[in-house]
Parts: structure tokens; C-alpha cells; sequence
């Protein structure tokens, strides 16, 4: 059996170039033995406000426990997202928010300023499409949505390496650039990084 991936597409809308991006992903990965499950996360049916922060466990929906589910099962994560004012789209982030909770993906050390990784031996690659130069991103504004993803989520819950693709600009490429990118994530998939 094939690496166990997980592509997990935080764009809302299903006819978005972020869905090509996560198809052509999955067929790369494939095509080289991997499992493959794909989750789009506007299709899951969850609150995606954390009401009571870390206070008060809100219950999980069966969406996310069986999301949470695929994000044990899988040994390598693909999160795929355009980035709206510099950061993740809504619904990606209250996924995260419901999700990644402490007990589940961390544990804070009684007394102590540590933590506990609790998502270790995963690996993961983040693919963002952009409407400004991926250098101006990081340049000018940091990129924000690449710090809070993989900084501040899954490399403090221990998965690592996470690497990062930028595709972009997407509001002025045409179809043949758009078919360039594909083909990039698909060599992508097929390598598993």
C-alpha cells in the first residue's frame, strides 16, 4: 500500500481554480500507489465558531469527527486555499478552530509554558493561489496565511516538514499558465511532496 494522503481544499466555491489544483494533486498521487482521501471543507456541516475557546469542549459534529478521523488516518496532509485578505478563507479557519484542540492535536504541560505534539510523523505541503506575486506576498506583507498554517497550526502540533507552493497571479493568467500550474501540482503529487 501506497503513502496515505489527505488533500484537504479550503476553498468554498467548486469552481475555483483551487479545485483543479486539488484534482491534479490527487491524480499525481495517485498514479504512484498512493491512497488518497480528499475532504472539501465548505461541504462539512459544523459550527465553525470555537463559542467557548479552550473554557468549554463544544461537541463535535459528525462532519469533523470523521474529518478528524482522515486527518489521523492520513501520514501526509495537502491543504489547498486561495489566500482573501492575506489570510485562510473563513470556513478553513473555523475548521481549524474546531479541530486542532487541545487533547487532540496538542497538550499543554501542566504548569509549564510546553506543549506536547501531538501530530508527529505527519508531513505536509501547502498550495495557495494568490492574486498578487508570491514575492510580494512574502516581501511586503509576511505572508500571514503561510505563518498561521504552517507555523502556528501544524508545525506546533509537530507535523513536519511542511512545504509551501504559491501559484499565482491567478486573476490575470490565462489558460495555458493555469494548465502550467496543474501540471507543476500534479509532478508534485507524484513525488508525495
Amino acid at each position: 500500500m501506497g503513502k496515505k494522503v489527505l488533500i484537504i481544499n479550503g476553498h468554498p466555491n467548486e469552481g475555483s481554480f483551487n479545485f483543479g489544483v486539488a484534482n491534479a494533486y490527487e491524480n499525481g498521487a495517485r498514479s504512484v500507489g498512493a491512497e488518497v482521501k480528499h475532504l472539501v471543507v465548505s461541504e462539512l456541516k459544523f459550527n465553525p465558531n470555537l463559542e467557548f475557546g479552550y473554557q468549554k469542549r463544544t461537541p463535535l459534529e459528525p462532519d469533523l469527527i470523521a474529518a478528524w478521523e482522515s486527518i489521523q488516518w492520513a501520514e501526509h496532509l495537502v491543504w489547498v486555499h486561495p489566500v482573501w485578505w492575506g489570510g485562510l478563507p473563513a470556513i478553513m479557519k473555523g475548521f481549524i478552530d474546531r479541530l486542532f484542540l487541545p487533547g487532540m492535536a496538542f497538550q499543554y504541560r501542566e504548569n509549564s509554558i510546553q506543549w506536547d505534539k501531538l501530530l508527529k510523523g505527519k508531513t505536509a505541503h501547502i498550495i495557495t493561489t494568490l492574486d498578487q506575486p508570491s514575492w510580494y506576498y512574502r516581501l511586503v506583507y509576511g505572508r500571514p496565511s503561510v505563518n498561521q498554517l504552517k507555523k502556528s497550526t501544524l508545525e506546533f502540533c509537530g507535523i513536519s516538514p511542511v512545504k509551501v507552493t504559491y501559484l499565482g497571479i491567478v486573476k490575470t493568467s490565462d489558460f495555458n499558465v493555469r494548465k502550467k500550474w496543474l501540471e507543476k501540482i500534479e509532478q508534485l503529487g507524484k513525488k508525495l511532496k
